[in-house]
């Protein structure tokens, strides 16, 4: 089983402090319990990664219950491995993760998703970022915004 990576740890603590924030400014919920123990441990030790089987039961249910907060696949609908490219342009994923996507577990789509982050060079990351953004427009839904500046609708006559 692949490991969980340190951010993901950051991200779920950070998820579950502003889903359930300290009452009194110094306690902790026990999912920030769990998940912080284990963060420590990483921490002090100085490991980027952890086995997901060391975690505790609490720390684990913590994780993915963050984790199904997060986008479940990174594709952005430009699949070029439809074309007989090993790695997808679109989306960073190996042939092999697209087509076992739905099989993978949780923890080995998060392995994917930090490899793929940190590599940064698939187009959900610098040519088609706006497809990857939540609650923006693709290319061509609006038609000012694809206008240079010069021929805007909202450009004076000259």
């Amino acid at each position: 089983m692949p490991d969980i990576h340190i951010t993901d740890l950051e991200s779920a603590i950070n998820h579950w402090r502003c889903q359930k924030p300290s009452r009194d400014g110094f306690s902790l919920v026990p999912e920030l319990t769990a998940l912080a123990e284990v963060y420590a441990v990483m921490a002090l030790q100085r490991q980027h990664h952890i086995d997901a089987t060391a975690l505790t039961p609490a720390a684990l249910q913590a994780w993915l219950d963050w984790y199904h907060t997060t986008p479940d696949t990174p594709c952005i609908a430009i699949c070029s491995t439809s074309q007989g490219d090993d790695i997808c342009k679109g989306c960073g994923r190996t042939f092999a993760e697209v087509q076992h996507w739905t099989a993978m577990g949780p923890v080995e789509k998060r392995a994917t998703w930090q490899r793929i982050t940190q590599e940064g060079t698939a187009w959900r990351f610098n040519r088609y970022a706006e497809r990857a953004r939540p609650g923006t427009h693709p290319p061509g839904s609006d038609p000012q915004s694809e206008m240079p500046p010069e021929t805007s609708i909202t450009s004076p006559l000259m």
